[in-house]
């Protein structure tokens, strides 16, 4: 029952050109080279484990996976979150992306781009990526709650 409900809201949004998004609105980091802590916000369209950000990333400049954070429950009623990653294999001075995933539309959100040094913000521009870092470990086996 609860995936028709699914379906039917999904198809609600579709129709009335709403779309799922993921959002990140802030990134923090500490530490040092090679061995940072991110901590990201997020602000994502959450109904629970049939809708909800699963997972966000780091990748490279040129679109390498550097590190996943992956989320293991829903958070339909803790909008935004934030949640921490660490030992970020990465050089005070290069760029990388972050950006979340949805488990049900995939990646679809506002993505935030920097350095270590030079701090991070919004991307203006869209940047497409390989689409099978999708497929990369680690990934998540599900959602609690």
């Amino acid at each position: 029952m609860r995936k028709y409900i699914f379906l039917i809201v999904v198809f609600a949004q579709i129709l009335s050109g709403a779309t799922i998004r993921a959002n990140v609105t802030k990134v923090v980091v500490n530490g040092s080279e090679n061995k940072y802590k991110f901590s990201v916000t997020l602000k994502s369209d959450e109904t629970g484990c049939e809708q909800f950000a699963n997972w966000w990333e780091i990748l490279s400049k040129d679109g390498t996976l550097l590190y996943r954070r992956i989320l293991v429950h829903s958070h339909p009623d803790t909008q935004p979150f934030t949640r921490s990653g660490s030992r970020v294999k990465i050089k005070k001075t290069d760029t990388v992306y972050i950006r979340a995933h949805m488990n049900n539309v995939g990646y679809s959100g506002d993505i935030y781009v920097g350095s270590v040094q030079n701090g991070f913000s919004k991307l203006k521009k869209k940047v497409v990526f390989d689409l099978n870092i999708v497929h990369l470990a680690p990934l998540p086996s599900g959602c609690l709650y």
